[in-house]
């Protein structure tokens, strides 16, 4: 079992990377990512098994792709949230399979889900694609090793942390800001 203190400040870190560059895509604002609990279950409990496999058998090849894909679904589970949670609470992770699987899954998701405009979709796909590169340097440089017990775990925290990025990116863009309320004026 992997050191579960080395494990959350990766995971800290990677985070808090993560959104200086969304930031400075301009795709988040200063703050925190959003998230709603319904959102991070699914991944939990439902998607994160089923992505990993597909994630390991590709990671070599495409380790940027299985990054960033992470993040779409978690856009496409977030923009269920929005529409209609009750008839997308239980969407299989296949489901945001593209007409090749896996390989297509991110185009299935920007063009059939999303239906995002190219403009906003090439900006996303920049972004993502430079939180993988710098997600794979943050790797390296600590001296994970993929074949490892503890990289299948530091990839697992990755994949995590992308797929919550990709929530927060979905829940921004479908205008939901994290607002800070004073229970004691709401409740007077």
């Amino acid at each position: 079992m992997a050191d579960t203190k080395y494990l959350d400040d990766f995971e800290n870190t990677l985070r808090g990377g993560l959104l200086k560059i969304c930031r400075s895509y301009e795709l988040l604002p200063e703050g925190e990512f959003r998230s709603s609990q319904d959102i991070d279950e699914v991944w939990e409990n439902r998607m994160l098994e089923d992505y990993m496999a597909d994630a390991v058998e590709n990671f070599n090849d495409y380790p940027e792709a299985t990054l960033a894909w992470a993040a779409y679904v978690g856009m496409a589970v977030a923009n269920g949230w929005d529409k209609d949670w009750n008839a997308h609470k239980d969407d299989a992770y296949k489901s945001f399979y593209g007409s090749r699987g896996f390989d297509d899954m991110d185009e299935n998701i920007v063009g059939n889900i999303l239906h995002l405009k190219e403009e906003y979709a090439h900006k996303l796909k920049e972004c993502l694609y430079s939180c993988a590169e710098a997600t794979l340097g943050l790797i390296r440089h600590q001296g994970i090793e993929a074949q490892t017990s503890n990289g299948f775990y530091v990839l697992v925290r990755a994949y995590t942390v992308f797929y919550q990025v990709g929530a927060s990116l979905e829940l921004k863009r479908l205008g939901y800001n994290m607002v800070a309320v004073d229970l004691n004026k709401v409740l007077s």
